[in-house]
């Protein structure tokens, strides 16, 4: 079902209607002041970067990267899987789903404590 956004100009919001093409109605009422004279707006999308330009734009993996890089989930494992490469070696199928899972947010149990962790935690 499209998602139509309008602008409503008696109660100054702006408004999402779910329709289906079949039923679309070009003049609908505003869901929230149902009054008519809405305005019909474009919407915003999201454009998505392939993996190969996030990983261009991040830069190479190494010890030298910023906390930024890490933070994204899309660079966990990157290094690692770079001396792999670099050595030509294949990376063990543990080692790859372990990094899979941990890009999709399911950290290794010894990891999980962490995440709670403030950054000087160990100095205490």
């Amino acid at each position: 079902m499209p998602i139509y956004e309008y602008n409503c100009h008696n109660c100054k919001r702006k408004v999402s209607i779910f329709m289906r093409i079949s039923q679309f109605d070009p003049n609908p009422g505003c869901p929230i002041c149902g009054k008519s004279g809405l305005v019909r707006v474009f919407s915003s999308f999201a454009v998505h970067k392939s993996l190969s330009t996030i990983y261009e734009e991040s830069g190479e993996p190494g010890l030298s990267q910023s906390n930024e890089y890490y933070k994204d989930p899309r660079n966990i494992g990157r290094h690692l899987e770079k001396k792999f490469k670099d050595m030509n070696i294949e990376m063990p199928s543990e080692i790859q789903q372990s990094i899979t899972a941990a890009r999709e947010g399911d950290l290794p149990d010894s990891l999980k404590d962490l995440n709670n962790a403030s950054s000087d935690s160990a100095y205490h």
